[in-house]
C-alpha cells in the first residue's frame, strides 16, 4: 500500500476501529484516533455514560465493564466491541495529542462535527512538510450494524484512492464514483501538513 490512513470519529471508537480493524486486515497502513476530551461508552443509561480517559487500555474497559455488568455489555455490544478493539491496537488515542507526528496521506471521519475539528486542527498546525493530506467525511450512524457498513464503503474507497496512479490528481473522479455507486454524499477537502 502506497498511502498511510487514519480513521477519526468522536469519543466511543467504534466507528473508527471497526473502519481500522477492516482495513487493517486488508494490509492497509491504518491508524484510529477520537477527538472527544474521553472516551465515552454507553452506561446503563443515556445520563450514566462509562468515561475513561484516552490512554486507558481496551482490556482495563473490557474488565470494568464485565465486573460492572456483564448480561447488559454484552447485550448492548460494548464487549465484543471492547474484544475487537483490543485485538487491533492497545488503547484509544485522542486526534489532537497523537495525531501530529502520523504525516497521513488520507484522513476519514464519520460524522460532520469531526470533520470540521480535524479540518481545523490540520489548518492551526505549523505547516512545515507543505504535504498534502486528503480530509474525508463518510457519515455513519453510531451503532455497530452502521458501523460494519461504514467500515466496507471505507475500505471500498481506499482501494479505490490506492489503484489511481496519483490521489491527488484524480480525487474528484474517485469519490463521484464512490457516491455514484454507493449512493451516498461525502464531504472532503485538501490540506496541507
Amino acid at each position: 500500500m502506497k498511502y498511510r490512513y487514519a480513521m477519526v470519529c468522536s469519543s466511543n471508537q467504534n466507528r473508527s476501529m471497526e473502519a481500522h480493524c477492516l482495513l487493517k486486515r486488508h494490509g492497509f497502513d491504518v491508524s484510529s484516533y477520537g477527538t472527544g476530551a474521553h472516551v465515552k461508552l454507553p452506561g446503563p443509561s443515556l445520563r450514566e455514560p462509562n468515561v475513561y480517559d484516552f490512554g486507558t487500555p481496551y482490556k482495563q474497559m473490557f474488565d470494568d465493564l464485565r465486573r460492572k455488568d456483564p448480561d447488559l455489555y454484552k447485550r448492548n455490544g460494548i464487549l465484543p466491541m471492547l474484544k475487537r478493539n483490543l485485538s487491533v491496537k492497545l488503547a484509544p488515542q485522542r486526534w489532537q495529542e497523537n495525531a501530529a507526528d502520523g504525516l497521513f496521506d488520507v484522513v476519514f471521519t464519520f460524522e460532520e462535527k469531526v470533520f470540521d475539528m480535524v479540518v481545523e486542527d490540520v489548518h492551526n498546525r505549523d505547516h512545515v512538510h507543505m504535504k498534502c493530506v486528503l480530509v474525508i467525511n463518510l457519515e455513519v450512524k453510531d451503532n455497530h450494524e452502521e458501523a460494519a457498513i461504514g467500515a466496507r464503503l471505507t475500505l471500498d474507497l481506499c482501494q479505490e484512492i490506492e489503484a489511481a496512479e496519483s490521489w491527488e490528481d484524480s480525487v474528484d473522479e474517485i469519490i463521484v464514483a464512490f457516491e455514484t455507486k454507493h449512493r451516498r454524499k461525502l464531504y472532503y477537502t485538501i490540506s496541507y501538513y
